[in-house]
């Protein structure tokens, strides 16, 4: 675990290196996980798509995606949590809930890392080469039973207002999230008075909290604008939707 802990410390670097072509050799089955905590545990399944075998470590974390895996207590615990994968196989996770006081009223948020560690390059190739482990790290939505309403319907019910961008410098959207249910959101678009203001980072709201999204060159913008939404659904979906934009 140790030799793991150190190799992970620079993984966030290493995922921005990778982000622009290469992937993962091991995949997650699935863009994010639902743990209704009713259930004893959740499955998730990964894949080794590669001709060669990994070293393979998993975790949770609470928000802080720079913590070491050592380091951090969560309330649920996963197996295995190291473990080789052979080419072109597969392996489940088993995530189990401790038991531990979460909130009733409403979802939690963690997330799942997987850290894909390739095997040594062959010395004797006489081929110089850089070998970086790949991290995936997807949200994990925990879900009281009996919560009011669906998720799916969640995007609906959210009220947006013009904001103040992060920077001060411009307009942004506020968004504001009434129900149970975290609603993502992997493109918001605002169009008023002919112009097109996009965000395409998406963004995330919190139940009943509030959230301010960024919108690119975003200004002038005044009240009864459209906002033109894309949340994600529980199996990676699409859920579209317009709004207005109130003052």
């Amino acid at each position: 675990m140790k030799l793991l802990e150190k190799i992970t410390i620079g993984t966030g670097f290493v995922c921005a290196l990778l982000a622009g072509g290469a992937q993962a050799s091991v995949t997650i089955g699935g863009t994010r996980v639902v743990y209704p905590l009713e259930q004893r545990e959740v499955t998730v399944k990964l894949d080794n798509d590669s001709h060669n075998p990994s070293l393979v470590q998993v975790w949770m974390d609470d928000g802080n995606a720079d913590a070491k895996p050592g380091d951090i207590k969560v309330p649920f615990i996963i197996t295995p949590p190291i473990f080789r994968m052979d080419p072109k196989k597969a392996q489940t996770l088993r995530v189990m809930y401790s038991g531990e006081a979460l909130p009733q009223d409403r979802e939690s948020i963690y997330w799942l890392n997987v850290l894909d560690i390739p095997p040594k390059a062959d010395a004797t190739s006489g081929v110089n080469s850089l070998q970086l482990a790949y991290r995936t790290r997807i949200k994990m939505f925990v879900r009281p039973a009996k919560l009011p309403g669906k998720p799916e319907d969640a995007p609906a019910q959210l009220s947006w207002k013009i904001g103040v961008s992060p920077d001060g410098k411009g307009q942004a959207v506020s968004v504001s999230n009434p129900t149970p249910y975290y609603v993502s959101f992997s493109e918001v678009d605002v169009e008023s008075s002919g112009h097109l203001f996009k965000n395409e980072q998406g963004g995330m709201v919190a139940p009943h909290a509030s959230a301010v999204l960024p919108v690119a060159k975003m200004n002038g913008v005044s009240a009864g604008a459209k906002v033109h939404y894309t949340a994600i659904s529980d199996y990676g979906g699409a859920i579209d939707g317009d709004a207005t934009l109130n003052p």
